[in-house]
Order: C-alpha cells, then structure tokens, then sequence
C-alpha cells in the first residue's frame, strides 16, 4: 500500500515512516499541508497520516478542506495524534470526519490492525 504521512514533528513522522517501511509499505511524509491537495488529486493513496496539532492549519481545517473537494472527499484519513481522551477521539471520527484515529506513541500492533480493515 501507498501511504501518505503530514506532521510537523520530525520524531513522530520518520518513527511511523520506518514503521510502514518494515512492513512493505510506500510513504511520502511532509512537514505540513502545503500543497497536500494537489498531491492527493493526483496521486493514489491508501490512507493519508493526518497530525492535528500543527502550526500553520491544524488537522481538522485540513481535513474538512479534503472532505469539501470533489476530488478529495473519500479520501482515506487517519489521525494519528497524542490527543487520546474519549472526547477528543470521538471528535475526530465522528465530526471531524476521519476514518481511523490512532494515537501517538504507534506501537507496530496497533498500527497492524489499522491497516488490516482498509
């Protein structure tokens, strides 16, 4: 699978990026949102890493950005965030419109069982 990794933090983003790699997988990563829709139109991912915490637009604007675009709207998202309370994890999936949330710190088993409902 293709994948597509947005996060501002250097740590977080080559941790999940060497995850997916061992596991077979194609990553881009970026640093943030920046021309992530022209990307997505044009190129086949199988789920998009989505930060929320982020300085310039935080996750959720982006995502309703993708979510408002005819060309983006399906588009397979997954927060992935240290933001874990009940509250914030069900804002995420049924507000914020995202199809999986996970939460940081990855382990390679939750991450296994992310990826094996796509």
């Amino acid at each position: 699978m293709r994948f597509l990794i947005i996060d501002d933090s250097a740590v977080d983003r080559h941790f999940l990026m060497s995850l997916l790699k061992e596991m077979g997988h194609q990553v881009e990563a970026y640093e943030s949102t920046v021309g992530i829709i022209e990307k997505l139109t044009t190129g086949e991912y199988s789920s998009v890493f989505l930060d929320i915490v982020m300085p310039e637009k935080d996750g959720y604007k982006f995502l309703r950005e993708l979510r408002l675009n005819q060309q983006t709207f399906n588009q397979h998202v997954i927060l992935y965030s240290s933001k874990k309370t009940p509250i914030e994890v069900s804002y995420g999936l049924n507000r914020a419109g995202a199809n999986e949330y996970l939460t940081k710190p990855i382990t390679r088993e939750r991450l296994e069982k992310t990826l094996q409902r796509l």
